[in-house]
């Protein structure tokens, strides 16, 4: 008696088993059909969007994907000008950043320039009170290339004017 409940535990358990097994298949069989499904939809959508395979859609499915690529470009040109704001920010603030640089520059420029012009000066004064006619051409800015007096001709200016 013990085997025969033994061998009809053992072939109830197989078969729960087996149908779980055959569930199991199946569910994964239907969620198989359906991505397929999904993927088949997505591709479709896809060659709608770049123009294609656009003959078998009535109007308002038109109507909807014009509505969808229309969305789509507005939030591409949003994104792109966020874009461009962010670098246009960036190369004011750089901008800023570089201006107080050069004012920096200039006055130092300015302070050294002004300090050996004073030097220059007052060692080339002589007895009668006038600077040596030699030293008179260090006082003067050098003729060259005008691209080199950039941001500087307005000190030189002021020189010529004293």
């Amino acid at each position: 008696m013990y085997k025969t409940l033994e061998r009809y535990r053992s072939c109830n358990y197989n078969s729960c088993e087996a149908s779980a097994t055959l569930e199991n298949e199946l569910s994964n069989y239907q969620e198989y059909l359906k991505l397929k499904t999904r993927v088949e939809f997505l591709q479709t959508t896809q060659r709608n969007l770049l123009g294609e395979d656009l003959g078998p859609l009535n109007l308002k499915e038109l109507e909807q994907l014009e509505h969808q690529i229309e969305i789509s470009l507005m939030s591409i040109r949003s994104s792109k000008n966020q874009q461009l704001l962010d670098q246009l920010f960036e190369l004011k603030l750089k901008e800023q950043q570089l201006q107080d640089v050069n004012k920096d520059l200039r006055r130092k420029i300015q302070e050294t320039s002004g300090e050996n012009m004073l030097q220059i000066s007052c060692q080339d004064v002589g007895p009668s009170g006038h600077a040596n006619e030699a030293n008179q051409e260090f006082l003067h800015p050098a003729i060259c290339d005008p691209s080199l007096h950039i941001g500087y001709q307005a000190y030189f200016d002021h020189l010529n004017n004293e």
